[in-house]
């Protein structure tokens, strides 16, 4: 744009020396004050920071390319870019409004310096007027498309940041549960059980060495069982009581290792036709059994356990019943880090994440029946997991 007004008054004063017109001295001065005030204009800062202050310089302007008009009819050609400024720096209607001005101005200039007026004459300021509105128009639709665009790739990039934040906490939390219940079903468990144990042998000791020492013996193999499932859920695989086996030989072993460790005869159960099933049923359903199986030697003081593995054609159930205090289950105690409570919540978590169901039937005096019910079918991976 600059080159553009530059070369125009140029234009303007070398073909006024050239062709000796009259007054090719005021029409020089009038292209350099014309030049000189439209230099101003990017050098004061207030044009562009001020509407008034640009209205008032592109006024400054206008006036003397109205005098060169006066002098030259070749100054009308300055009346394109002059067009451009306007709408550029402008409100809208006022732009359009100065450029009408200018377009009437530039004919009635050129046809002063003409012996007659003809439609030609009014049709080159008018066509330039019309393109430069065209263009301006133009840019600026253009320019709020891309404003436009460039807010909506900055809202989508944060969305992406917040649901990458999102996905990794969901991650984190899913993590810290499967931990919280592997934990509980396996190191909380065995500890309890090592504890027992070396109660067990506490009180045999001094009277009764054998059998401490076989208490002893089977808190060592507690540990080392733990210590063995640990590593292995760190790693999150599948439990060393299900390598190499299927879920009902490691219910029986779970049934035979309960009663040889503890004073109660735990009875394994299998109905129905064995279905194949998925890693998580059978981790799940060895898990519930493990935490039911403890709460009962913990807590119940029964004499015995039955624990049932039943195959119901599009369900497998898991039964465990004793035949202990019982409790009333509508009175249970809130979990506590310090004295747990943990055991049903997280067993009845882990049914609801394979889309299966927990039941509790007890009673003081009556013993307590557990049932574990899982659809041989998973739940999409899309349904959302439940937590404790």
């Amino acid at each position: 744009m600059h080159l553009l007004v530059i070369g125009l008054l140029s234009l303007a004063a070398v073909r006024a020396v050239t062709g000796e017109r009259p007054h090719a001295g005021w029409i020089i001065a009038a292209s350099v004050l014309c030049g000189l005030t439209y230099a101003a204009g990017p050098v004061l800062p207030g044009v562009r920071r001020s509407r008034r202050a640009a209205a008032l310089w592109l006024a400054a302007v206008g006036a003397c390319w109205t005098v060169l008009l006066a002098l030259s009819a070749d100054g009308v050609w300055v009346a394109f870019p002059l067009y451009f400024l306007q709408l550029h720096l402008l409100p809208r209607r006022a732009g359009v409004a100065a450029v009408v001005a200018t377009a009437v101005v530039a004919i009635a200039g050129f046809a002063v310096h003409q012996d007659s007026f003809s439609a030609a004459m009014a049709i080159g300021p008018a066509l330039g007027a019309a393109v430069a509105v065209a263009v301006v128009w133009g840019y600026q639709a253009l320019y709020r498309e891309s404003e436009h665009r460039r807010r909506l790739i900055e809202e989508l990039t944060a969305t992406r940041a917040d649901l990458a934040a999102a996905q990794h906490t969901a991650g984190v939390l899913a993590e810290r549960d499967r931990l919280a219940r592997e934990i509980h079903d396996t190191l909380a468990q065995g500890l309890s059980s090592i504890q027992l144990l070396l109660r067990a042998a506490e009180r045999a000791l001094p009277q009764a060495p054998q059998n401490a020492a076989r208490y002893v013996d089977q808190a060592r193999q507690a540990a080392a069982d733990n210590l063995a499932e640990a590593r292995r859920f760190v790693a999150a695989l599948t439990p060393p009581t299900l390598e190499g086996t299927t879920l009902t030989d490691a219910l029986e072993r779970l049934c035979t290792t309960t009663s040889a460790r503890h004073r109660i005869t735990a009875r394994f159960h299998l109905t129905g036709d064995p279905a194949p099933l998925t890693t998580a049923h059978d981790v799940a359903l060895l898990r519930i059994a493990q935490s039911a199986l403890a709460n009962t030697v913990r807590h119940a003081g029964a004499t015995t356990a039955e624990v049932t593995l039943s195959y119901l054609g599009d369900h497998v159930a898991l039964d465990i019943v004793d035949d202990g205090h019982g409790f009333d289950p509508t009175l249970l105690p809130a979990s506590d880090p310090e004295t747990g409570g943990f055991g049903l919540a997280v067993m009845r978590a882990r049914t609801q994440a394979l889309g299966g169901t927990l039941t509790i039937e007890s009673a003081p005096g009556r013993g307590t029946a557990l049932a574990a019910r899982l659809p041989l079918t998973p739940p999409s991976a899309t349904e959302p997991e439940a937590h404790p």
